[in-house]
């Protein structure tokens, strides 16, 4: 997964989150500012998880995003063709 392309998409991301972990307030999605190393210790601090568990938690979530990737992957490819 590229972060990269994800931080680039925050706007999107960021509903994504919000839905995934609605104990999280726009404040707190505002002080991420796209950092998304950050999001494991929100979760963390917010749930009351483990470190570890939020951790996993963010990684399984992040793989559920993996079709932003794609979406830019297919507008480069479509760049190219012009």
């Amino acid at each position: 997964m590229n972060l990269d392309i994800l931080q680039g998409k925050w706007h999107v991301l960021r509903g994504r989150i919000r839905s995934r972990w609605g104990r999280l307030t726009n404040d707190d999605l505002d002080r991420l500012e796209g950092g998304l190393e950050q999001l494991a210790g929100l979760v963390q601090q917010r749930y009351g998880l483990q470190r570890e568990q939020a951790e996993n938690e963010a990684e399984a979530f992040f793989e559920t995003c993996e079709d932003l990737a794609e979406m830019d992957d297919a507008s480069e490819a479509r760049e190219e063709h012009r």
